[in-house]
């Protein structure tokens, strides 16, 4: 049986192949899939895809009149994947619920001090022999009120890096964390989180009801020195709002690992290219913004959690056994 693999990056296929390491046959492709390219996949049982494949119902009926019964996605969130549609079509589709909390965690925790210190910044000068501290002044984060937007593993991973700190900590979530709890957490509406804290750390996953979770509204509540980060999902902060609140000064500093038009220029060396997205484009000249390429989880320990996820997904497809990263069967 051959295994194709869609969006496969070049750091990606070496450790791909290892992980399976000879139990399946593997063919891997680096173009992510969509309509243009579910024809690929004609004749394969199982398919593996990473966060911007483009899964929607019409993808999905082409893979299924393909073959293909099994969609396993290597990322937790899967957003991109119209499940109804799945069920439709009796494709099964898994993920990969969770690994390592704290390579996002700690990376958050990276870019807040990168935004906070103006690393980038002071880098840049450096290099140049620039050696003055003009515009460089930071602020102690110990004591600063952390707001964190999500409390499940990686938040709670997140609240801990905050609390060693010294920093009080707030949260919001549908469901508390009684371990967030036992760090002195207290729990509010996001309005009166928003409001309250010095930075603010988004840590929930994309659905419709969390879509524009950080819209104009949500930033009008936050306090204007304060510092806004996203490890997450980019389509939780409306960035044509965001854009315009930089405009006004409203934002102290902002720092994204994602960002809601992402599939079409992360991963890509695009530095030789005109770059059409106006609103990344304006994003990228405010000195107080920090944008990154979904990198949060390229973490050693994180990679191997998600490719070793992968195997035992089909491993378990192919037993008939449902588990926790079974979204649909």
């Amino acid at each position: 049986m051959e295994i194709l693999a869609y969006g496969v990056e070049s750091y990606e296929r070496p450790l791909l192949r290892k992980a399976f390491d000879g139990r399946y046959e593997l063919r891997c492709l680096d173009v992510n899939l969509d309509e243009d390219t579910a024809v690929l996949a004609n004749g394969h049982e199982i398919v593996s895809t990473n966060v911007n494949a483009k899964a929607d119902a019409e993808v999905l009926r082409r893979l299924a009149a393909g073959g293909t019964r099994l969609l396993t996605q290597r990322s937790t969130g899967f957003n991109n994947i119209d499940l109804d549609a799945a069920s439709r079509h009796g494709i099964t589709v898994m993920r990969v619920s969770h690994y390592s909390p704290y390579a996002v965690a700690e990376f958050a925790w990276a870019l807040v001090q990168a935004v906070n210190r103006h690393l980038p910044r002071a880098v840049v000068r450096t290099r140049d022999f620039d050696f003055r501290l003009d515009g460089l002044l930071g602020r102690d984060m110990h004591g600063r009120t952390v707001g964190v937007v999500g409390t499940g593993r990686i938040g709670e991973a997140f609240a801990r890096i905050a609390h060693g700190h010294g920093c009080p900590l707030v949260g919001w979530d549908l469901v508390e964390n009684p371990a967030c709890r036992e760090l002195g957490m207290e729990y509010a509406e996001l309005p009166d989180l928003l409001s309250r804290s010095d930075l603010v750390s988004l840590h929930v996953p994309l659905t419709p009801d969390t879509h524009h979770l950080i819209d104009a509204a949500a930033l009008d509540a936050m306090r204007e020195d304060a510092l806004l980060v996203n490890t997450s999902r980019g389509g939780l902060v409306d960035t044509f709002a965001l854009v315009a609140a930089l405009r006004r000064g409203m934002v102290g500093g902002v720092a994204l690992d994602v960002y809601e038009e992402e599939e079409h220029f992360f991963y890509r060396d695009l530095s030789n290219r005109r770059v059409t997205d106006d609103v990344l484009a304006r994003l990228m000249t405010y000195p107080n913004v920090l944008v990154t390429s979904h990198q949060a989880f390229f973490t050693e320990e994180a990679i191997d959690a998600i490719l070793g996820t992968t195997l035992r997904n089909v491993d378990d497809f192919l037993a008939g056994r449902t588990t926790e990263n079974t979204l649909t069967r």
